[in-house]
């Protein structure tokens, strides 16, 4: 049986020790689910992801992804590094795509070069699906805010680009600093919908290149609030086009997470509503931090 090898990847990162840590194991092919489940709980990351085979199958390589809590039919973050780690340890070359095989289908992840180095990696989302707004009364209550600190303009609402999220648009940077999950009236809300995980986001920033600031929470997931999440960021984009967020039918911006957490993100969102379809793609940086055999 060939040893389980394992990764350290800072993701959504500019440097080490920023963005979101993921942990990476290759032949997770020999492991049982059960098994699997238990490294994501012994590594605690947010998500921990197996690469299952070294040879693609249907122009892809099988992937899947575990937090500490349960398994994941798709995450941003854990399909950026994972497809870092391919293209670096079993690839070895520069290439242009490399395909996941997921449990929501297949994500291909596209590759940009600087120096002749990896610099963002981009991944195109499923189409965004549009699903029910919330009460924004009972909303402010679960995040600690005041009703007048979302913004009246746009609706909170349920979307889905593979795991769905409820988008909740705040006016002031202060008001995204100050929000709180109350768990009581969360665990309530969230009995009621199909999106468990929640973003906040407004337009004022701690840096002045960036276009958002960005905050998730998702306790369901085990993850009480994630430096930097991809799935979600995705689910943001493509509310943005729809509700025309900067006036535009496109948006090519950048986001910043993590910050109140210690772990400073960049994230870069691409989107556009054509006349049928919203195609949403979501990129950003990794940074290999480790690497080992898992005992």
């Amino acid at each position: 049986m060939e040893k389980l090898v394992f990764y350290i990847v800072d993701v959504l990162a500019e440097e080490k020790y920023a963005g979101n840590q993921l942990g990476v194991l290759r032949h997770g092919n020999n492991l049982s689910d059960a098994e699997m489940q238990r490294i994501a709980k012994e590594v605690n990351y947010s998500e921990t992801t197996f690469i299952l085979a070294e040879e693609e199958r249907d122009g892809g390589y099988d992937v899947r992804i575990f937090t500490p809590e349960a398994e994941l039919p798709f995450a941003g973050h854990p399909t950026l590094g994972t497809a870092y780690v391919i293209q670096q340890e079993i690839i070895g070359d520069p290439v242009e795509t490399v395909v996941l095989n997921l449990k929501v289908g297949q994500i291909p992840v596209s590759f940009n070069y600087s120096e002749g180095k990896v610099d963002i990696l981009w991944m195109k989302q499923k189409p965004p699906v549009f699903m029910r707004t919330l009460d924004k009364s009972k909303v402010s209550k679960m995040l600690n805010v005041e009703e007048n600190d979302i913004d009246d303009r746009f609706s909170v609402q349920e979307v889905s680009t593979g795991i769905p999220s409820i988008i909740v648009p705040l006016k002031t940077l202060d008001a995204v600093k100050r929000s709180r999950i109350a768990q009581d009236i969360y665990l309530d809300l969230i009995e009621d919908t199909e999106a468990k995980a929640v973003l906040i986001f407004c337009a004022e920033t701690y840096s002045g290149e960036n276009n958002l600031n960005v905050r998730m929470f998702a306790d369901y997931y085990g993850v009480p609030e994630d430096p930097a999440t991809g799935s979600a960021n995705g689910c943001l984009a493509g509310y943005l086009v729809k509700h025309r967020y900067f006036g535009k039918d496109r948006i090519d911006i950048r986001v910043e997470q993590g910050y109140e957490i210690g772990r400073p993100s960049l994230l870069y969102l691409r989107a556009e509503d054509k006349e049928d379809e919203i195609s949403v793609s979501v990129g950003g940086k990794a940074v290999m931090v480790a690497k080992g055999e898992f005992l």
